[in-house]
C-alpha cells in the first residue's frame, strides 16, 4: 500500500489496549479512521484524542450486521473502506473441572466468525475497487500446545489458516491479507483471568506494550503494492515461547 496519507482504516475492537494504539499509530500516519467497540464513551473519549474526526459505531462485531455497517459507515463518510484491521478478541481460559462452557461459543464467535465475517464482507469490496488491506490480529498462542488454553489456541490457529487461505485467494486482485501474532502484551485481555483470581500472563514477563503491536501492523501497510508481509510474530524479549 505504501503511502498511507489519506487511506480509510476500520479497528475492530478499538476502544482501548491495542486496537487503541493501532488508532493512534495509524492516525499519526494521516489515515482517517473508523473505530468500532461496544462501549460508546471509550470511542468518543478516543476519537476526541485523534486527528482527522473518526468515525465510530458503537457495536457488537458479533451481532450479523456490525461488518455490513462498518463498510456502509466508511463509505458513507469517507468514500471507501482501504483497510480493515481485525483486532477484537477476548481470552477465557481454565482447568478441564471449571472451565467456562458457554466461554467456548463466546470466543467461537468473537475471535474467529466475527474476523472471518467481516473479512469477507470487506474483501469483496476491496477487490471490486482493486485494492485493499486486511490485518488480522491474531496471536503467538496460536502455535503453543499448552493446558487450559486449547479453545483461544485453536481459534487463533484457525484463524491463521483462513487468513493464509483468504490470502492466496486475493492474489493478484490488488487486495493483500496479512496479520500480526503478538506474544504476550500488557492489555485487558487478562482480567477475566485476574478476576478469578489466576495470575495474567503479563506478570510472568516484562509484556510488550501496545503500540510495540501497532508499529507491526503499520509496517504491514507500509509495503508497497508488489509486496504482501504474510505474518509477523512478536515476541516481548523475555518470553521463552
Amino acid at each position: 500500500m505504501g503511502e498511507l496519507t489519506d487511506k480509510v482504516a476500520v479497528i475492530t475492537g478499538a476502544s482501548r489496549g491495542i486496537g487503541a494504539a493501532i488508532a493512534q499509530e495509524l492516525a499519526s500516519a494521516g489515515i482517517r479512521l473508523v473505530l468500532t467497540a461496544r462501549r460508546q464513551d471509550r470511542l468518543e473519549s478516543l476519537a476526541a484524542a485523534l486527528p482527522g474526526n473518526p468515525a465510530i459505531l458503537a457495536a457488537d462485531i458479533t451481532d450479523a450486521n456490525t461488518a455490513e455497517r462498518l463498510l456502509a459507515l466508511a463509505t458513507e463518510r469517507f468514500g471507501r473502506a482501504d483497510i480493515l484491521i481485525n483486532n477484537a478478541g477476548i481470552l477465557r481460559v481454565g482447568p478441564l473441572e471449571t472451565f467456562d462452557l458457554a466461554a467456548i461459543r463466546e470466543m467461537t464467535a468473537t475471535n474467529f466468525e466475527a474476523p472471518v465475517y467481516a473479512a469477507y464482507v470487506f474483501a469483496r469490496a476491496m477487490k471490486a475497487a482493486g485494492s485493499g488491506s486486511i490485518v488480522n490480529i491474531s496471536s503467538i498462542g496460536a502455535h503453543l500446545t499448552a493446558a487450559t488454553v486449547g479453545v483461544y489456541g485453536g481459534l487463533k490457529r484457525a484463524l491463521e489458516i483462513f487468513s493464509d487461505s483468504l490470502r492466496i485467494e486475493l492474489a493478484g486482485s490488488g487486495v493483500r491479507v496479512g496479520l500480526v501474532a503478538p506474544g504476550t502484551t500488557a492489555t485487558e485481555i487478562f482480567s477475566d483471568m485476574k478476576a478469578n483470581g489466576q495470575p495474567g500472563w503479563d506478570e510472568y514477563v516484562t509484556p510488550l506494550q501496545p503500540a510495540d503491536i501497532a508499529r507491526a501492523v503499520r509496517y504491514l501497510l507500509e509495503q508497497p503494492a508488489h509486496a504482501n508481509v504474510a505474518r509477523m510474530h512478536v515476541y516481548a524479549s523475555a518470553d521463552a515461547h
